[in-house]
């Protein structure tokens, strides 16, 4: 017998073990490009929220495994999305925010990345609701994903052009972990 829903947790870092670093850059884009970039390579990298104390203008960073620093920037150097600056994790303080929420409402369940946010009914594993943002293509992402199972629709970062799209991508898949079988 499996469970149908995992514990609710929230990811885990991509390296609880070594050290850490945060990749910051200028632009929501610049993180999308280099995440794209990075887990193409094969890294384990994660989108999170940049403590107050290295904020810039954008809303996102990634943390990486510290000891692959080096492979790291050259990588994205060549892929022409360099950081503004790469931060190891050093105290409390510098640690990364968690993007995502998770609110357990009996049938539903929902899973808010950034300001995105995606419901399901429980029981079915339909989509039931998309919420949050403020992009134009909010409403085109709400009508084709609202009324599909999470295994049928569409997943929102190949239909969605705005970080709003990316912000719900995120929300997507990780409403999907927490639904997978254990």
């Amino acid at each position: 017998m499996f469970r149908l829903f995992k514990k609710l947790v929230t990811p885990s870092s991509p390296s609880k073990k070594i050290g850490r670093g945060i990749l910051v850059f200028e632009h929501t884009s610049d993180v999308i490009r280099a995440e794209k970039v990075l887990k193409a390579k094969g890294w384990k990298v994660a989108v999170m929220g940049p403590p107050p104390e290295i904020r810039t203008g954008c809303d996102l960073v990634i943390e990486f495994p510290l000891i692959e620093e080096l492979a790291i920037i050259k990588t994205l150097q060549e892929s022409n999305t360099s950081p503004l600056q790469v931060v190891p994790v050093t105290s409390a303080l510098l640690n990364p925010v968690n993007i995502y929420t998770t609110r357990d409402y009996g049938d539903y369940l929902m899973v808010r990345a950034a300001n995105m946010k995606i419901t399901i009914d429980k029981k079915t594993l339909t989509i039931v609701n998309i919420s949050g943002g403020g992009c134009p293509d909010v409403p085109y992402l709400a009508g084709e994903l609202v009324g599909k199972q999470l295994s049928e629709a569409p997943h929102p970062g190949d239909i969605g052009h705005t970080l709003c799209g990316y912000a719900l991508q995120l929300a997507y898949e990780e409403i999907k972990r927490q639904c997978s079988p254990l």
